[in-house]
């Protein structure tokens, strides 16, 4: 397997990027305090210097140029290393000696494979299809600076799991006894319908020969990586007593998404995504599936989406998402009964069957991450020929409006980060309406008094008045416009971008005098929200971040931002 991606100058522009990102995510979290030097910046630690230049924006947010960061030990010049930082930075960031050797491993992780990504050749993806954007990608999440650990992986593993190696994968298949696994959908598909429209009926003959008797099993498709790795070593005796039988690889080929353990079929793009449990850490979390989640999944979706379609204001903007529309776990009964609810080895062994996104002669699908990549943003509104406070805006009815909605009239949130959201855009590249995914895993409801099916009743939460708008302060303004804001400098000064934001929210608010008393109640306005911090999660356990019985009880809470929407609202500019 190659690994030309790991020479000097790569692996050079690999940490500059990695560190700057590192030294401004840190200081915005308030791990660090740069001191003005000259015209820079600096910080000092552990008897170093890293001196940086830097622009600050809204939400004390640090834009550190790379090329610009130095490292200085005793007078004498350092080379500029992201592994090295953290080391000479440790004690400032608080990080655990049990919790500091893996984090390094994420780190040299995220350095190798965004050394891969600047190994590639340039493509223009102003233009480009669906998957050649979602492949595209080089940054990962925004705000966490180790964000591609995927500790687990094998350098071949890379080559031909990783999203940005765009490797077609064909996807295993067993057969999982139905005494210990359950199917669950929706309404509208059976598991002989799914399984018919997903397998070409020459595969589904080719797997059913194995089996003695296929009545008697699920079929089920397993991450190869997955497979060769949990359960043919952990679920052994499974498979020794016939539970499990592996049919083998699967017709169709796949592509892995940005998200890591999803796929999309290629082959039938008309045919679900799959999502699979892949026990590799990464981001904080081993990356498995819930066997007792994926048996309410369906039937979340299915309420959600019921949700949608009857109500107007969203009707109006376009919003669907993209549901799960069925989901098989596996539960090993040894491990059910030894490991604990939420523990890793519940985990292994699950999947869902997710929608694949449907538009019209004419538009394009995106990832929403895009809009955070180089200069893309700014290629599409100069391709749409509209000002860019009008495509801006175009936007934020898309993408701000209903998630303020499903805040204000349900007290219901999302997960609404780059990866989580499909934009769809009309020919010109202008944005027309989102598409949400990732749903019974990221969504929840704080409304104690909102009727939910019974099936969904787990994304009801239990969060405390003054954290609730953290959803939108936190998720939507920190975790994403406040790296929007400075993409689009080079068409839109940042003051006017805030000022788009806040117009679009009175104009929601001007249309639902019916929703004014939680428009009070919860004020997106006001004049500065907490600050809640995503690296120190990782910091503090970067093995299990959040309890997820408990979202709002895992929060690192660090003082307050000053909110640039209320600075807008007043007439002024963002910061």
């Amino acid at each position: 397997m190659s690994i030309k991606h790991l020479r000097p100058e790569l692996w050079a522009r690999a940490n500059r990027h990695l560190a700057a990102k590192a030294l401004a995510e840190f200081a915005h979290e308030r791990l660090l305090t740069p001191i003005p030097h000259g015209d820079e910046f600096a910080v000092r630690a552990a008897g170093t210097e890293y001196r940086f230049a830097a622009r600050l924006f809204a939400l004390d947010h640090w834009q550190i140029d790379p090329d610009s960061v130095s490292r200085a030990r005793d007078g004498v010049r350092l080379p500029v290393d992201a592994v090295d930082l953290i080391l000479d930075l440790r004690d400032t960031l608080g990080i655990s000696s049990t919790v500091l050797p893996v984090y390094l491993e994420e780190i040299t992780s995220t350095l190798a494979g965004l050394a891969y990504k600047l190994d590639r050749p340039p493509v223009d993806l102003s233009t480009a299809g669906f998957q050649a954007i979602e492949t595209g990608m080089t940054e990962g999440h925004p705000c966490f600076v180790a964000n591609n650990g995927r500790l687990g992986y094998s350098l071949s593993d890379f080559h031909e799991y990783a999203p940005e190696a765009a490797n077609p994968v064909r996807l295993t298949w067993i057969a999982v006894h139905r005494s210990v696994s359950a199917f669950t959908s929706c309404s509208d598909v059976t598991y002989d319908s799914l399984i018919a429209s997903e397998l070409d009926p020459s595969t589904l003959e080719r797997f059913t020969a194995s089996l003695d008797d296929p009545g008697d099993y699920h079929l089920m498709p397993v991450h190869p990586w997955q497979w060769r790795n949990r359960v043919a070593v952990t679920f052994a005796g499974e498979i020794a007593h016939r539970r499990i039988v592996h049919l083998g690889d699967g017709d169709d080929l796949h592509q892995a998404q940005q998200s890591v353990r999803t796929f999309y079929n290629v082959s039938a793009p008309d045919r679900h995504y799959v999502k699979t449990a892949l026990s590799v850490l990464n981001m904080g979390f081993l990356r498995g599936l819930s066997a007792e989640y994926m048996q309410a999944t369906p039937a979340i979706n299915e309420w959600l989406a019921g949700l949608i379609a009857d109500d107007p204001v969203l009707a109006k903007t376009g919003l669907t998402i993209l549901r799960e529309r069925a989901a098989i776990g596996y539960r090993h009964p040894q491990y059910a009964q030894a490991a604990p609810k939420g523990s890793p080895y519940r985990k292994m062994l699950a999947a869902l069957w997710r929608e694949s996104p449907v538009v019209a002669p004419g538009e394009q699908l995106t990832t929403m991450a895009a809009l955070l990549h180089e200069d893309l943003a700014v290629q599409w509104i100069t391709r749409s020929g509209l000002p860019a406070a009008e495509w801006l805006r175009r936007y934020l009815d898309a993408y701000l409006t209903p998630l303020l909605h499903c805040f204000y009239a349900y007290e219901l949130v999302f997960m609404p980060h780059g990866e989580n959201v499909i934009l769809v855009l009309d020919e010109r590249a202008v944005p027309v309406r989102a598409i949400f995914k990732d749903i019974a895993e990221e969504i929840a409801v704080m409304d104690p008094d909102l009727p939910l099916p019974a099936e969904a009743e787990r994304i009801r939460v239990n969060v405390p008045d003054e954290l609730k708008l953290l959803s939108l302060f936190t998720d939507v303004l920190d975790c994403f416009f406040r790296f929007l804001a400075p993409r689009l400098e080079p068409v839109l000064p940042e003051a006017s971008f805030w000022q788009e934001v806040a117009a679009c929210v009175r104009d929601y608010q001007s249309a639902n005098p019916a929703l004014a008393a939680r428009f009070a109640k919860y004020d997106v306005f006001a004049e500065r929200f907490d600050l809640s911090c995503l690296n120190r999660l990782q910091l503090r356990n970067n093995q299990q971040m959040v309890d997820l019985t408990d979202p709002s009880g895992s929060l690192q809470l660090v003082g307050t931002l000053a909110n640039p929407l209320h600075t807008a609202q007043r007439g002024g500019g963002g910061v």
